[in-house]
């Protein structure tokens, strides 16, 4: 499996915008890839680039100036043609948004949306399109699912329409599947649903999912290999466990801090990372972590300023990767597990 080539290849993915007040570089310099059968979680907090990245991978970008290499099963993607694309979103590629809501027509029945998606890019006739589309609203787990067919996405739970863009996403069978917050606005129990059947699918078809978040909860649960942007930048690439057993990037290990514990008091309160994500306009010529990062608070004068002044290049060891000048502990550390 290590050996296998990626099915999905991102390499110095950049994503500019132009605004009045200056270019926005939302993503720098991004590099990964994900392989069939894997789960790739992106995490970081809101304006990290995570959602800038999926939407460049897709194609969807308009007026966005976008930079680097990202191919699907040896096709480049970047600067192709938005017939090519449109030909292979739904196809090869899909998306599932984070508001099932405002991605579905409020006009049109569910089964006629998903009919249509399949129609598209198959040409079949209505009939077996609509066939496809009761047959997929039963994998996804909708009961009845030929009455529920004729309905429309108002008469659905917002984890029963979130189950409808699964359906509608994976009815034409693609290769790559990218989630953008799926369960964000849902429920724990209706989130914990969705994510077993995203997984049970997966297995299933063989799909790379790539599953874009800000929930490490989450990421535990489904992910093999994980990617912590920052500031439109890779901060740490990790596999899942390493990465909540010694991760490397400050950070990160503030990410970490700031999930409940099952230890702490009932009144402890939540820990989180001091200071605000950095603004993109006008960005730090060294690390964007520097000025919330407390290991170069502590750090002596001449380390303090080369976080200050000095980008971190990626440094990498055993299939990890961190982007720090004082790491809490270097790659080939981390890949051995050092506490």
């Amino acid at each position: 499996m290590a050996d296998e080539a990626p099915l999905l290849s991102v390499r110095d993915l950049t994503v500019t915008f132009r605004t009045g007040r200056g270019p926005v570089r939302a993503v720098d310099s991004l590099d990964f890839s994900v392989r069939r059968g894997q789960t790739l979680g992106i995490v970081g907090e809101s304006g990290s680039g995570k959602s800038v990245t999926s939407m460049a991978v897709m194609g969807l970008h308009t007026g966005a100036e976008v930079t680097g290499s990202i191919t699907l099963a040896g096709q480049e993607l970047t600067g192709l043609a938005e017939g090519e694309l449109n030909r292979l979103r739904g196809r090869r590629m899909a998306m599932i948004f984070q508001d099932p809501l405002s991605s579905l027509h409020p006009y049109y029945t569910v089964g006629e949306q998903i009919a249509e998606h399949h129609r598209v890019h198959f040409g079949s006739r209505r009939a077996a399109a609509r066939r496809r589309a009761v047959e997929m609203l039963g994998e996804v787990g909708i009961p009845e699912p030929a009455r529920r067919a004729g309905e429309y996405p108002h008469q659905f739970s917002g984890g029963m329409r979130q189950r409808v863009m699964i359906a509608m996403a994976l009815a034409c069978e693609p290769d790559l599947l990218i989630a953008d917050e799926p369960t964000t606005a849902l429920d724990v129990t209706v989130q914990a649903q969705i994510l077993e059947l995203i997984a049970r699918l997966q297995q299933d078809r063989g799909l790379a999912v790539v599953m874009i978040t800000h929930d490490l909860g989450v990421i535990a649960r489904v992910a093999q290999e994980v990617l912590v942007m920052y500031g439109g930048r890779a901060a740490e690439q990790a596999p899942v466990d390493a990465l909540f057993a010694t991760p490397a990037h400050p950070y990160t290990r503030g990410l970490l801090d700031s999930l409940p514990r099952l230890d702490d008091a009932d009144d402890a309160p939540l820990r989180a990372i001091p200071g605000s994500p950095p603004s993109l306009l006008t960005p730090a010529p060294g690390c964007a972590f520097a000025p919330r990062c407390p290991r170069a608070a502590a750090a002596a004068p001449a380390e303090r300023e080369r976080c200050a002044r000095e980008r971190p290049g990626p440094t990498t060891a055993g299939g990890r990767l961190v982007a720090c000048h004082l790491p809490l502990h270097t790659p080939a550390e981390a890949r051995k597990g050092t506490p």
